[in-house]
C-alpha cells in the first residue's frame, strides 16, 4: 500500500499528526477503512488500534469486511460486543435510536482507550452524512469524538479515490447501515426482528442485488432497490425466487417500494412525509 499525496489526503494526515496514538472506531465500510488506512500512515501502525463494535443490529457481512481490512493494513484489530439492546430507550426506537446506539457505542471506546493509553477516539464521518438525520453525530460530538475525514471536508467521491489509490478491497463496497435502521420509527428493535431482516438481506444478497435494503413492516417485507436491481426483476424467475427467499426469512407479503433504494427513508414518523 504506497502512501497518497493528493491535497485531500494531505488535509486528513495533518490533522491525525495532532494525536500520539488513536482509538479508530471501524465499521466494515470505506469511510473507516480509509480513516484507518491513513491514521496508521500518519501515526505508525503500532500507534493506532481499531476496534469493531457489534450486537445483534450490526450485519455479519459488515464485521467480516473490518476484518478483511484491517488484515489487509495490517492493524491492530479486535471486536467488541455493545449492549445498546439493553436499553429501553434504543428498544422503544421513538426516532432517538441511533443517538442511544453510538453513545454506547463511543462510550464504550473511549474506555478501552484509556484503559489501552489511545489519546483519542475517531470515526469515519463525512461530509455526505451532514446531508442526512444523523442524531449519532450529535453523540460523537457530545462526547469529543473525532471525525478527521469531515473535519477535513472530505465527500464521499474523495474517499472512494482514496480508497481505490490505496488497493482497500472496500473501496467500491455500497454503503451500509446498522440492522436497527430497517425499522420503521415507533415499531420496537428486537432481537427477532433484527435477525429476521438479516436472513432476507442475506437471501436477497445471494440472488446477485447489491444495492438494496429491506425494511420490515410487520408480515410484510419492503424492499428497496437501486436501478440494476429493479431492470433484474423483469425476470419472472428471479422475481420467483426473489419473493420466495424472502419469505423463507419470516415474512408473509414481499412488496417493492416504486420509490427505488434510499438512505433515511425510515426516519420519519409519518409515512405520508417520506413522500414530499
Amino acid at each position: 500500500m504506497k502512501p497518497n499525496s493528493d491535497p485531500s489526503t494531505a488535509r486528513v494526515l495533518k490533522l491525525l499528526k495532532e494525536s500520539e496514538r488513536m482509538l479508530i472506531a471501524l465499521s466494515g465500510g470505506v469511510d473507516s477503512a480509509v480513516l484507518l488506512a491513513l491514521a496508521g500512515q500518519a501515526l505508525g501502525r503500532k500507534n493506532v488500534l481499531a476496534i469493531t463494535t457489534f450486537s445483534a443490529a450490526v450485519p455479519t457481512a459488515e464485521r467480516l469486511a473490518a476484518t478483511r481490512v484491517a488484515a489487509f493494513l495490517g492493524m491492530d484489530h479486535h471486536e467488541v460486543e455493545t449492549r445498546e439492546l439493553e436499553n429501553q430507550e434504543y428498544r422503544a426506537n421513538t426516532g432517538n435510536r441511533c443517538y442511544h446506539c453510538r453513545v454506547e457505542m463511543f462510550e464504550t471506546l473511549q474506555r478501552i482507550a484509556r484503559e489501552r493509553g489511545y489519546g483519542s477516539v475517531a470515526y469515519g464521518a463525512i461530509v455526505d452524512d451532514l446531508g442526512d438525520d444523523r442524531p449519532g453525530m450529535a453523540a460523537a460530538e457530545r462526547l469529543g469524538v473525532k471525525a478527521p475525514l469531515l473535519e477535513a471536508g472530505l465527500t464521499k467521491h474523495d474517499v472512494r479515490a482514496i480508497a481505490r489509490g490505496l488497493g482497500l478491497p472496500v473501496s467500491d463496497k455500497p454503503a451500509a447501515a446498522c440492522l436497527g435502521s430497517r425499522i420503521p420509527v415507533g415499531t420496537p428493535v428486537t432481537e427477532e426482528r433484527l435477525a429476521q431482516v438479516e436472513r432476507a438481506e442475506i437471501a436477497v444478497a445471494r440472488l446477485g442485488f447489491h444495492q438494496f435494503r429491506v425494511r420490515h413492516h410487520g408480515d410484510v417485507a419492503r424492499l428497496e432497490l437501486d436501478a440494476e436491481g429493479d431492470r433484474r426483476l423483469q425476470d419472472l424467475e428471479l422475481r420467483r425466487r426473489l419473493v420466495a427467499a424472502v419469505r423463507a426469512a419470516g415474512f408473509r407479503f414481499v412488496a417493492v417500494d416504486l420509490q427505488g433504494y434510499r438512505t433515511g427513508s425510515l426516519n420519519v414518523v409519518d409515512p405520508a412525509a417520506a413522500l414530499d
